[in-house]
């Protein structure tokens, strides 16, 4: 039985920040992964593939309707999903090994599978093939992330209703799109296809859009957006 000072479960900017901070101070430590890349939500499904098909989408935005103003005239500008996708997975593996990188330098312990306690001071790791073992800790982390939500009646199918996960390997550019939640998330894939051409419409339960950060960015993010006319904004406000 291997014994640490501390396990942290979850890879995340969370998980694997916390992993090098804990063998900087001296203690012991292993991190737990379910998945066989680390990085957690953040880096494979998250921030960093919706900030890479961001970037792309931007490009193609402005060669199709903003480089003319600059005196740079381009005809028959067209949308290639699939390299922009392969891209966006060439980013995600750099960064995701950029973390196994710096477990390997730390000489951080990882075990690939899904962890849980057996007790206060011992963890089991169930792998994919159903192999477990048994580390013992003296303090645990836990840093396991977020999933996808949705609501009774609007049960994801992975075809017509999709999450954000199967967002970001759409191979073709949707004609119409409603996203629910007006959330960073949200926006951010809506922003994407609505710079190639998709009708986007966002419906938020609160009020303002982004409704857990400043309402003044709010506000001036939905300028932004009814500016350029590229997302229709639906809030359904909150009434006890």
């Amino acid at each position: 039985m291997s014994k640490y000072d501390v396990v942290i479960i979850g890879s995340g900017p969370g998980g694997y920040v916390c992993a090098i901070r804990c063998v900087q101070l001296g203690f012991k430590t292993a991190l737990i992964e379910k998945y066989n890349t680390l990085g957690g939500t953040c880096l494979n499904v998250g921030c960093i593939p919706s900030k890479a098909l961001l970037d792309s989408s931007e490009h193609y935005h402005n060669a199709a309707h903003n480089f003319d103003k600059h005196g740079i005239n381009i005809t028959g500008v067209k949308v290639d999903m699939k390299k922009m996708i392969e891209r966006k997975a060439s980013v995600v593996s750099q960064t995701c090994d950029g973390i196994k990188f710096l477990m390997d330098k730390n000489k951080i312990d990882v075990h690939v599978g899904v962890g849980s306690f057996v007790d206060k001071t011992h963890i089991r790791v169930t792998a994919t093939d159903g192999k477990e073992t048994i580390l013992e800790t003296k303090n645990t982390v836990i840093a396991t992330g977020s999933k996808p939500n949705y609501f009774p009646g609007m049960e994801p199918d992975k075809k017509r209703i999709i999450t954000s996960t199967e967002m970001l390997n759409l191979d073709e550019v949707c004609k119409n799109l409603i996203v629910i939640g007006g959330g960073v998330i949200g926006l951010e894939l809506g922003s994407v296809h609505a710079r190639l051409g998709a009708k986007v419409d966002v419906v938020e339960f609160a009020d303002s859009i982004i409704p857990t950060m400043d309402r003044s960015l709010g506000k001036e993010l939905t300028k932004v957006l009814k500016k350029k006319d590229l997302i229709s904004i639906y809030n359904i406000a909150y009434k006890k």
